[in-house]
């Protein structure tokens, strides 16, 4: 297998070129195990772990090589199937969560992804608010984002859904699909293209495994049949795996995701929803809360119909759970809510006392 097949450009060459003066050579990540990496290069997979002084160096989770990412690696002399990885070569894109538990720290899913799917099923699984949060974690990490309504041979009933996720995902291409049936799969085909990395995120139970075998046209990864009382699914995949497919569409498998919290989704939202940012910049206050203030934009906006209050309402839970995050580990970020309370209250108790004072 060459660098080029595994998705090797002329950009991570350049990056790479003074790990080839150490006498390293590339190779990507293509399995995660515990401790451990499979890393695939020219000469094929080798068993990969980080150097002494990586770990020294490199403290945060985030820094540590993900599934897809180019790193420099030594081969261990004497032994074909070793590897010692010194580098992580800059990422491309990112696609990143808050890991689970109580503590916030950042886990790279999957990194120099070009296209990712977004699979939600359509047997009860479909969730709007954890699409919205899916799409702001995809928004932020830099990759194309596509939804895949899967399972549309249980319910055809789609429009709505559709609607929905075109308020909040606004020019985010959405497929309804069935890897059963395989409706809706030849729609995909512009994106499969060899060399080029997809990824496929969703909770457990959506049928990514399924997708994967119908759009390479072999069997590739096992499924299992979601439990029927909750349509709740069994977890099939347990790895984050990168497959090169024989068709060459590099293709990378996560285990289902049932909560999924973006590490950092401002700077995506912003981008998705540039319109109601516009909006909000033209508030006479910098800090308005878009309520009861004088000179608010947006509730002009919403008043004569130039923002669609359906849209709002979707940025507003957007930046409400990323604000979430930020408060939950920032006490500054604390105070200053209990502030903007404090001021908000202030306001409206002003309010209804000029109010009775005029009658």
């Amino acid at each position: 297998m060459t660098l080029e097949q595994l998705g090797w450009n002329d950009r991570f060459a350049a990056a790479f070129a003074p790990h080839a003066a150490a006498g390293c050579v590339p190779a990507r990540v293509t399995l995660e195990l515990k401790g451990f990496f499979e890393v695939t290069g020219a000469e094929g997979a080798r068993l990969g772990e980080c150097s002494g002084k990586f770990a020294r160096d490199h403290r945060s989770a985030a820094d540590y090589p993900a599934i897809g990412d180019w790193v420099a690696v030594a081969p261990q002399p004497g032994d074909d199937t070793r590897a010692i990885i010194h580098a992580v070569l800059p990422r491309r894109t990112k696609f990143s969560r808050k890991a689970a538990g109580e503590h916030s720290v950042e886990q790279v899913v999957a990194a120099n992804v070009d296209t990712v799917f977004l699979v939600a099923g359509l047997d009860g699984n479909y969730n709007l608010h954890r699409m919205e949060r899916y799409l702001a974690a995809a928004w932020a990490s830099g990759a194309e984002p596509v939804v895949l309504l899967n399972k549309a041979d249980l319910n055809d009933d789609t429009q709505a859904l559709i609607a929905e996720l075109g308020i909040t995902g606004r020019g985010v291409p959405v497929h309804v699909v069935s890897a059963q049936t395989r409706r809706g799969l030849k729609a995909l085909a512009p994106y499969l293209v060899p060399g080029r990395t997809v990824a496929l995120l969703g909770s457990s139970g959506v049928g990514k495994s399924t997708l994967i075998n119908r759009l390479v046209g072999e069997r590739l990864q096992d499924t299992q049949e979601v439990r029927e009382a909750d349509n709740k699914g069994r977890h099939t995949t347990t790895q984050r795996e990168l497959i090169v497919t024989p068709s060459g569409v590099i293709v990378i498998d996560t285990p289902g995701m049932r909560e999924l919290q973006p590490w950092d989704a401002s700077a995506g939202i912003d981008a998705a929803f540039g319109d109601v940012t516009a909006v909000t910049a033209r508030c006479k206050f910098r800090d308005c809360a878009h309520g009861v203030e004088p000179g608010c934009a947006v509730q002009a906006a919403l008043a004569d119909g130039s923002l669609d209050p359906a849209r709002w309402s979707a940025w507003q839970r957007l930046q409400r759970a990323a604000a979430y995050e930020v408060r939950r580990v920032n006490p500054e970020a604390r105070q200053l809510q209990k502030k903007d309370i404090k001021k908000i209250t202030k306001q409206l108790r002003q309010r209804v006392h000029e109010k009775s004072g005029e009658e």
